[in-house]
């Protein structure tokens, strides 16, 4: 009686609106209490609506009614939280649509706080105590709450099933276990729990075991993290303070180079400043000479005449002008060629340095690469666009469908002579570099071809074996014969064996340092694998051996 009272109490001093305690109580005219901000901010949603309503009754309003604080609540309210009865928000008491509500209660249901898996009802605080306080319901099995409850009888015979069908996997009634389920192996379902139970058991040690394993990965990836970000910071500091003294290197030949060609400038000038004003100190004399020659000439005096003559005929030394004989010049264009050389020079060792840099950039790799692919549809996911480089291309090389064929002619090319033309094998390289994971094939006809990788400083004009494919240790190369095969790299000489194909598939993992050919036809045959450090970008090859024969980098799907 005195838990209904307390009950009771709680319901009556509590706000509709926030279910709370009455804070600052006000009661409208229909009667109904709530909080003075609680029923304020209600009608002031509803004065846009222009209607103002009771949120129990419904009552509406013509005016907004005054609210006036009432005391005798608020006395009371104050008096019910000395005694430690504050209500508790509805959230802790009432069932809410994600709770399991009380079977038993009716109106406003609380929730449930245990469910009985004999009578398949739930109980609140209060209706539970019957099962505390009577003999035969002690004996029943009370669980956390939880919803359908009939899920638990038999939809055939409306018993509770209390048997589980080891054949059928599901759980049954008594009457199920000697008929339908019949000659099955059923046991009850407490057994089949325990014996589910250890195998959740066993589970959850894998599974805690596998989380414990998994924070020890991401604590060793933090630190990873960590460690890269430092190193990606330093480098950083390290490359600006480097390219800052580089650029400060050349800002100062810049200045010096200026320096010279001024200084050089000037000494020039001024020598050439002299020689002019002593050339025109001497056409000035000259012209005062031929005055005065002019002058005797019109004497008529042939004795004065006579008498002046030696006197006045007499030249003063001619200035040396073998320096004037100027050979065609070119001034300081020289130097402007020269510091142009050096511009280009410099641009390309920028630019290889630069394919360097980036490749160690790109080799910074935490995690494991990728496994090489199983099938060729796999392989397929990695095939970039490649074309020859007609620039490397031998001038017996004929380069066709958008300079992915080459074929092996009897006459020269018209090509143009380029630095990067391999001279004395019938070579060609990609114009794209291969970094990451890459995959390509060749089709090729004739007696013979290699396919090959290199890399781009591979020679090109030495004379021998130097140049060639395979035979040294910038390139590798599998050579290719109507029925045989053979893999070379550094002048060194592998067998392989494997069907003939006039398709040849080739992987590249450049970071795992993995290079493989394949045979391709119906299926895909590993021919040669190669596990090592590739340290620059490579570069796809072709090299052909008969006249006739072609080799095509193959348009892949």
């Amino acid at each position: 009686m005195a838990q209904k009272g307390v009950q009771l109490d709680r319901e009556t001093f509590s706000c509709s609106i926030c279910l709370d305690l009455l804070k600052d109580p006000v009661t409208i005219p229909c009667g109904h209490s709530y909080c003075m901000n609680c029923i304020k901010t209600h009608w002031d949603e509803e004065d846009q609506k222009n209607l103002l309503s009771c949120p129990q009754c419904r009552q509406t309003f013509t005016l907004r009614p005054a609210l006036v604080k009432n005391t005798t609540l608020a006395v009371l309210v104050e008096e019910l939280k000395k005694t430690g009865l504050q209500a508790a928000p509805a959230d802790h008491c009432y069932a809410g649509p994600e709770d399991v509500a009380c079977d038993l209660c009716t109106g406003r249901k609380l929730k449930a706080v245990k469910s009985c898996l004999v009578c398949l009802v739930s109980y609140c605080e209060k209706h539970l105590q019957p099962h505390f306080d009577v003999a035969q319901l002690k004996k029943h099995k009370l669980v956390d709450p939880c919803k359908n409850l009939q899920e638990n009888i038999c939809s055939h015979d409306d018993e509770v099933m209390k048997m589980f069908c080891r054949t059928d996997q599901q759980c049954i009634c008594y009457l199920c276990s000697v008929d339908q389920h019949k000659g099955h192996d059923t046991v009850s379902a407490a057994a089949e729990r325990t014996e589910r139970q250890r195998e959740l058991e066993g589970s959850r040690q894998q599974i805690q075991q596998r989380i414990q394993d998994r924070e020890k990965d991401v604590k060793v990836l933090q630190q990873e993290v960590e460690a890269l970000n430092h190193s990606a910071e330093k480098t950083v500091e390290d490359s600006e303070k480097i390219c800052t003294e580089l650029i400060r290197v050349i800002v100062k030949i810049s200045s010096e180079v200026k320096q010279q060609i001024r200084s050089q400038q000037e000494t020039e000038v001024s020598r050439v400043k002299e020689l002019q004003e002593k050339l025109e100190q001497e056409i000035t004399e000259l012209k005062r000479k031929d005055a005065e020659l002019k002058q005797l000439s019109l004497t008529e005096d042939h004795n004065q005449f006579l008498h002046n003559y030696p006197s006045v005929s007499q030249l003063s030394e001619s200035t040396d002008t073998s320096s004037i004989n100027i050979r065609p010049l070119r001034h300081f264009e020289d130097v402007t060629a020269a510091v142009s050389e050096l511009r280009d020079q410099l641009q390309d060792i920028l630019r290889q340095t630069w394919t360097n840099i980036s490749l160690l950039v790109t080799q910074v790799d935490v995690l494991l690469p990728q496994p090489e692919p199983k099938t060729r549809a796999g392989f397929l996911k990695y095939s970039p666009k490649i074309t020859l480089d007609q620039n490397t291309a031998n001038k017996y090389l004929s380069l066709s469908e958008g300079n992915k064929k080459t074929t092996l002619m009897s006459r020269q090319q018209s090509y143009s002579s380029h630095p990067d033309k391999f001279t004395t094998w019938f070579q060609v390289l990609s114009r794209e570099s291969l970094t990451g994971q890459c995959y390509w094939e060749v089709e090729w006809s004739g007696d013979g071809v290699y396919v090959a990788v290199a890399y781009k400083n591979i020679s090109r004009a030495r004379r021998g074996n130097e140049c060639l494919f395979g035979f040294n240790d910038k390139s590798w190369a599998l050579i290719c014969y109507k029925n045989s095969y053979e893999f070379w790299f550094n002048n060194i000489k592998t067998p392989v064996s494997g069907p003939p194909s006039s398709r040849i598939g080739v992987y590249l993992d450049h970071r795992a340092g993995i290079l493989s050919f394949y045979s391709v036809s119906d299926t895909m045959t590993l021919l040669h694998r190669v596990q090592t450090t590739f340290t620059q970008p490579l570069y796809a090859g072709l090299c052909l051996l008969v006249h006739g024969s072609t080799a095509e980098l193959c348009k892949l799907p």
